[in-house]
């Protein structure tokens, strides 16, 4: 929130490759603080707050470079396609990671997973050493405009466009719900169902093969149904998913007429039947909540791309990028505080309502109508 308007600035500035190696070792050598302090004990929430800040600093960084550099390889045509393909890889990814990630905080603790997780940004790092191409060399033309002009061309940009406006505030407020089931979601099946780490690896991975299916689809579908159609309705689907996720707790009863057993269980063999009706429930909602969220990821990431001019790219991607994780400074709280002073089932369904008050409000403004041939301006009409 404080950089987002200054990020896409100071990476038009730059090298988009620069931009993206730099952030990656960077986030590596947080990771691999975080590991060492915590194996030698010296971890508290305020380190952890400092490290965590400057992480998220080098991901808004390499996010702004990442979303304005794709269209610099890509032809606009091509870009919901390309989408749809990095989303599917980066999917695969997370889904093996989600896997791994909660054997390996049962297996040998958490910092040294997260060690892991350095090792994999020092990877990419590498990788991208050896892209060569003439856009990965040349930053865009810096034009010698007052800082104060630029922030405010990129605000207005996105927020008094007829398309662009309605779809930015109706993505913050579902970032607030987003968040509140982010928050809720691991104590949920942690705390209430005791299902260990190795049940919430499990949960993430199911989502994560739903997201990868809807990516698969993404294309597909939005070429038979239209953009914006496709997306306001991938993101009715949502909520309906995460009500499905909150009543996970209620479902042993409801189907075996068993209540749940208190206690935490470490290793699936050990789960109750009911504990295995409550699984399958969450792992439902989840699969459905992310097949939809990947049916939509490329097509809005295209259509933000295909729409927004060259210049105006990395401060569009900053400044939305910022806003909507800023949410969730307000919905993790939220979702948390809601969870301590009822449970977390009501939580993740009033994280549900923020999400269908979100699509509700995307389809008053017409959105549903939106196709990136009709909406795409010229350089010098966004201009105007």
């Amino acid at each position: 929130m404080l950089l987002c308007l200054l990020a896409g600035i100071w990476v038009d500035r730059l090298k988009r490759r620069t931009v993206l190696i730099a952030s990656d070792l960077g986030r590596g050598l947080v990771l691999a603080v975080l590991c060492l302090l915590g194996v030698l004990g010296h971890l508290d929430v305020a380190t952890v707050m400092v490290l965590i800040f400057c992480f998220g600093t080098l991901a808004l960084m390499s996010d702004a470079a990442y979303q304005s550099f794709l269209p610099q390889l890509v032809p606009r045509p091509l870009l919901t396609r390309a989408n749809a393909r990095l989303q599917q890889s980066d999917t695969v990814a997370q889904t093996t990671g989600s896997a791994v990630a909660g054997g390996l905080v049962a297996l040998v603790t958490a910092p040294f997973a997260l060690l892991l997780g350095a090792i994999t940004h020092f990877i990419s790092a590498t990788v991208l050493l050896t892209l060569k191409h003439v856009a990965t060399e040349t930053p865009l033309a810096h034009t010698p405009e007052p800082l104060r002009r630029k922030v405010r061309e990129g605000l207005r940009w996105i927020y008094r466009h007829p398309r662009l406006g309605p779809l930015a505030w109706s993505s913050h407020a579902w970032f607030i719900g987003s968040a509140m089931m982010g928050a809720v979601l691991p104590a949920l099946v942690l705390n209430d169902l005791g299902l260990g780490a190795l049940g919430l690896g499990l949960v993430l991975t199911v989502a994560g093969i739903g997201s990868v299916i809807g990516t698969v689809l993404s294309v597909w579908i939005g070429e038979r149904w239209g953009t914006g159609r496709t997306m306001v309705i991938a993101r009715f689907v949502q909520p309906a998913a995460l009500a499905l996720v909150a009543l996970a707790p209620f479902a042993g009863a409801a189907v075996l007429g068993a209540p749940l057993v208190e206690g935490t269980y470490e290793s699936p063999a050990d789960w109750p039947a009911a504990h295995w009706v409550a699984f399958a429930v969450i792992a439902s909602g989840q699969f459905l909540f992310w097949m939809a969220m990947g049916i939509e990821g490329p097509l809005e990431m295209g259509y933000w791309q295909a729409v927004t001019p060259d210049r105006l790219l990395a401060r569009m991607s900053a400044t939305r990028r910022s806003i909507n994780r800023g949410m969730i400074v307000l919905g993790a709280p939220l979702g948390g505080a809601l969870a301590i002073a009822t449970s977390s089932s009501i939580a993740l369904l009033s994280a549900a309502g923020v999400m269908l008050l979100a699509v509700l409000a995307l389809v008053i403004s017409g959105f549903r109508d939106a196709t990136v041939e009709e909406d795409q301006l010229t350089d010098d009409e966004a201009l105007a």
